[in-house]
């Protein structure tokens, strides 16, 4: 009788955390992104004028368990097509791939590593402080960033901006003209992410 009641109670330890682990998967949710409704630029100035490159393809994922009063993310994945930066002007583009290395590195990516906190500023938007791995012409670095997220039915809404150096992921900022034309070290990444289920 021991016998039975001991693997009676293993059997129903397990079934617990089984159900207990079913519940959450069934709470958490995966959102794609919407490559046609988001828009990712990137900004920067130059010797000449400020210019702007627009990404044509990018992918990515979200996971968010949003049964709690506030939700939580337990992934978050953002892929962007290097040599789909477009500026309008063929001749800068090229510049740009070849700064990116896009040879032998086709994406620039962010992975979310860590969130460090989420804040409600109205009824089903949130501000998100984050640390993830940021890939950049094959080299990564940890990097905060900070975002709203906005959850509505089957559609989430990513908002944000990161400023930072081209030179900490040792690329060398493009030029033009022979060289006298230079572009600032410094560019910002604006994103507007659309992800539905």
């Amino acid at each position: 009788m021991k016998k039975i009641t001991f693997t009676s109670s293993i059997l129903s330890i397990v079934l617990g955390l089984f159900l207990c682990c079913a519940s959450f998967n069934a709470s958490a949710q995966t959102f794609t992104l919407n490559n046609s409704s988001s828009k990712l630029t990137v900004e920067g100035t130059s010797s000449l004028h400020d210019w702007e490159e627009v990404a044509e393809k990018q992918k990515g994922s979200i996971v968010i368990n949003n049964s709690g009063s506030e939700p939580s993310i337990s992934s978050l994945a953002i892929e962007i097509e290097a040599e789909s930066l477009k500026s309008g002007k063929s001749a800068m583009d090229k510049n740009t791939y070849t700064a990116l290395k896009t040879k032998s590195h086709k994406t620039i990516s962010f992975k979310l590593t860590k969130v460090k906190s989420i804040s409600k500023v109205s009824d089903g938007k949130f501000k998100v402080s984050s640390t993830g791995d940021l890939s950049i012409a094959g080299v990564t670095n940890s990097t905060d960033l900070d975002f709203t997220m906005e959850i509505s039915g089957n559609t989430v809404k990513l908002n944000g901006a990161k400023s930072f150096k081209m030179s900490t992921f040792k690329i060398d900022p493009p030029t033009a003209v022979f060289g006298t034309v230079k572009t600032g070290d410094e560019v910002t990444i604006k994103f507007n992410s659309v992800l539905s289920q």
